[in-house]
């Protein structure tokens, strides 16, 4: 059994978004995503299918179908191959579940584009 906490100890970047590992199962990895205020992680996709949750803060989720305004406690399950976008339209701390296949580098390559 491992223990991991999304809200302790949370550090952000002014330049990019934060990635930080918070816990990794026989399944999945739980990755904490913490955006400043007006931050931008661009357009990417993954290979598999991810789930996004907002634990604190409020993003505008972007796709190619249109906006989603998450906020605080708000949740979306992503299909493989959807080109997506994060806008924090304040501080906020992000859950990304990704599949045991999907790499953590995918995602911090995509906050470097």
């Amino acid at each position: 059994m491992e223990t991991g906490s999304f809200l302790t100890n949370v550090t952000y970047d002014d330049v990019r978004p934060k990635i930080d590992v918070i816990l990794e199962t026989l399944f999945s990895k739980e990755i904490r995503i913490a955006m400043v205020k007006d931050q931008l992680m661009k357009d990417h996709s993954a290979p598999l299918p991810i789930v996004v949750h907002v634990l604190k803060g409020q993003i505008d989720f972007g796709t190619e179908q249109g906006q989603l305004v998450l906020n605080t406690g708000d949740m979306v399950s992503v299909e493989p191959s959807v080109r997506h976008n994060l806008f924090a339209k304040e501080a906020s701390v992000v859950r990304l579940t990704l599949a045991k296949g999907d790499s953590v580098n995918r995602v911090k390559d995509a906050v470097l584009k």
